[in-house]
């Protein structure tokens, strides 16, 4: 078996910013329209009206201020609410493998790798752009890489669970540079109108590159201590779009079709189970949790995260701890974790033990223990 590091992190960040006020804006001018076209029904009781947003709830709901996002038009046109993608013919690079090719080839810099190096990629996100083929095997043609790719899903957990398998490829032989990638089109699956989740979503993509550490050439290297993947069932977070959805005879933009969740219950039982998916773990690698000097966490919501940390440390953590980027970049699904590791490890001496950990839709929780070398 060989030891196995991460060797370099790439990210893409969109060129469109959307701020609370200006979704709030659009949101609340879609709430009037709605309520006036629908005004018989609402009097008579058959239709419920539809309440506004504010900055305020927004802030206090989740600690988002701002997301990124690849086209803001489409979004906040309140006659459309969702992102206006202009349609690639085959031949052309397809939009997911390009905003992960960008993320790839920052990371492969930093790592000092060249596509020749590289011998498996795996693209894991919680929404795929198409079913086949792969979207893996596109971006492996496009930055010149070797050996195999495939795709995977687990949600706001895809990027730990596809750690887990590069890490795995590299100790066992079958692989020896890996390159994992979190292409993350949230817009796209994000209702825009349902006051209670039109905030939560940003687009983004992360990449990071796992190697052998006898292969490795970058001076930021992190040695994998372990990894941990678990799941449980849970509908509380669910999203129904797919191919079958044609021979269900059923309404393609039914509400079902994108992202919806039960807010309470999710934050009430996640969190729980990702502290202790983390110290079970750390335990297993006689590692006391306050001896990790930084948790890179899930950035879905900063009340869920800070309560994971108080629950592991004991105390109120802070910013050093556990960086939270979700005001800027809000929830960007299996990206999150990894822009947290990615923007807030620099500081960091050699020795220092941190934590990825993601949680999500499933329920599933993945964490990856490393250590700066």
């Amino acid at each position: 078996m060989s030891a196995v590091v991460i060797s370099g992190t790439g990210l893409y960040r969109p060129p469109n910013v959307i701020t609370n006020a200006e979704l709030v804006a659009s949101f609340n001018a879609y709430v009037a329209k709605y309520n006036a076209e629908h005004a018989a029904e609402i009097e008579a009781g058959t239709l419920a009206a539809l309440s506004p947003s504010s900055v305020e709830f927004i802030e206090k709901a989740s600690g988002i201020k701002q997301r990124y996002v690849i086209e803001k038009e489409g979004i906040l046109d309140i006659n459309r609410m969702y992102p206006r993608f202009e349609p690639r013919p085959d031949d052309q690079l397809s939009l997911m493998a390009e905003i992960a090719v960008d993320a790839a080839k920052k990371a492969m810099a930093a790592a000092g790798k060249q596509g020749e190096d590289i011998d498996a990629v795996i693209c894991s996100s919680a929404n795929m752009q198409r079913a086949y083929p792969a979207m893996a095997i596109e971006i492996q043609q496009a930055i010149g890489a070797r050996g195999y790719g495939f795709d995977m899903n687990v949600a706001c957990s895809a990027a730990t669970f596809a750690l887990e398998q590069a890490i795995n490829a590299v100790r066992s032989g079958s692989a020896r540079c890996v390159l994992v990638v979190n292409p993350e089109i949230t817009s796209a699956h994000q209702e825009w109108k349902d006051r209670d989740c039109h905030f939560i979503f940003g687009d983004v993509c992360t990449a990071v590159i796992v190697e052998r550490a006898d292969t490795a050439t970058s001076q930021d290297q992190w040695e994998v201590l372990g990894s941990q993947l678990a799941t449980q069932f849970s509908n509380n977070i669910r999203n129904n779009f797919g191919f079958m959805n044609r021979a269900e005879d059923s309404d393609p933009n039914a509400r079902d079709k994108t992202f919806r969740q039960e807010g309470r219950k999710v934050f009430k039982e996640v969190v729980p189970i990702a502290a202790a998916h983390i110290e079970g773990q750390l335990s297993q690698l006689h590692i006391q949790p306050t001896d990790v000097r930084r948790y890179w966490l899930h950035q879905a919501n900063s009340g869920m995260n800070q309560l994971v940390i108080k629950k592991l440390i004991n105390a109120e953590p802070t910013q050093d701890v556990a960086p939270m980027i979700l005001d800027e970049y809000a929830n960007t699904a299996s990206a999150g974790s990894i822009i947290a590791f990615h923007l807030h490890h620099g500081d960091l001496k050699s020795g220092d033990v941190g934590v990825i950990c993601s949680f999500g839709a499933g329920y599933s929780v993945g964490s990856v223990v490393l250590r700066k070398r």
